[in-house]
């Protein structure tokens, strides 16, 4: 027995070394922190029949003085966005425990809650009817297991259930089983640049698809990777490097194109409305965040996937979220 228990120590100590590096092993859990210089979580539930659209985050980042989050809460309608800079938070590398509090604001955050304030503001929801992540590697595919990138990417549940208040000001929303979207990032800090889209109210489809991309740099070696998953009804469908995946792009259309020999997808997603919101961006380093993210809350994403030549799936959320961004050099 001791020999079974000093062999399983042993493997939860490389397992716990190797996630250092930002890579996670096959069939882990992305969900903790890894103990990299910035963890993010992410979080976005909508409700087609009023329109409405939750965005919340927040993210632990190392400084020397002590590890502090950057959180913001962001709702359409009504264009709000409430940030803040909260030190002293803690997230935890066994389990998914994130929580911090600074004066009024706090972060209380699990797989099954979120409870989140900031200012006037505060997002308190509870979380059901999971579906889970069900293939060996993340989002990033291989890449999600190669040491020292300086960015990862996993939606960790493409779809699920809501339900609980969210307040700003005056004004509370009451929700009841929304739609939820959840995916983590980490590394060493944000690219220079980057593209995001996610959306999942395609009428009565069961369809959830999330994008990500930016410039991925490992030592001396840095290109511009896209990375697109796409879920109809159980089935989940990951397109990364190396397969041919290509972004074009502004602050105002996303295009992703996708292909493997069995699978083509395409997306065409528009930014609409009032113009986007200004979210947060973390300088772990500088312990400050900086307003260079973009986000539509509520923007036009056409998606269109094809098995074979043959068109499964073609539809149009007018609920999407789609995001650009960049940081200083």
């Amino acid at each position: 027995m001791d020999v079974v228990e000093s062999v399983l120590n042993t493997g939860r100590q490389f397992v716990s070394f190797y996630r250092r590096t930002g890579a996670d092993v096959p069939f882990g859990d992305p969900l903790p922190s890894h103990g990299t210089e910035m963890e993010g979580w992410f979080w976005r539930i909508s409700e087609p029949d009023t329109g409405r659209v939750v965005v919340a985050l927040c993210s632990e980042n190392r400084h020397p003085e002590g590890e502090w989050s950057t959180a913001a809460i962001a709702l359409h309608p009504g264009g709000v966005v409430r940030s803040a800079a909260i030190d002293g938070v803690r997230a935890d590398r066994t389990e998914f425990s994130v929580k911090a509090e600074s004066g009024e604001d706090v972060i209380d955050a699990s797989r099954e809650r979120l409870r989140m304030v900031i200012g006037d503001s505060e997002v308190d929801l509870k979380f059901d009817d999971e579906f889970r992540w069900p293939k060996p590697f993340g989002g990033g595919g291989v890449f999600s297991s190669v040491p020292f990138l300086n960015q990862y990417w996993h939606p960790y549940r493409l779809g699920g259930k809501a339900s609980g208040t969210v307040t700003s000001g005056d004004e509370q929303w009451t929700f009841t089983d929304a739609t939820l979207y959840c995916e983590r990032n980490w590394g060493a800090g944000f690219p220079l640049r980057w593209w995001w889209g996610q959306a999942h109210d395609f009428g009565d489809a069961d369809v959830c698809v999330a994008f990500s991309g930016g410039l991925l740099e490992l030592g001396p070696f840095k290109r511009d990777v896209t990375g697109v998953v796409v879920r109809l009804g159980n089935r989940v469908l990951r397109i990364t490097p190396p397969a041919l995946v290509s972004y074009t792009g502004n602050d105002l259309r996303w295009q992703i194109e996708a292909r493997t020999p069995r699978f083509h997808i395409e997306l065409d997603g528009r930014g609409v409305g009032d113009g986007p919101h200004v979210l947060p961006v973390p300088l772990p380093g500088e312990r400050r965040n900086i307003d260079t993210d973009y986000e539509y809350l509520a923007a036009t994403l056409r998606l269109t996937v094809r098995e074979w030549g043959r068109t499964i799936f073609d539809g149009t959320s007018e609920l999407a979220g789609l995001e650009i961004g960049s940081r200083p050099a």
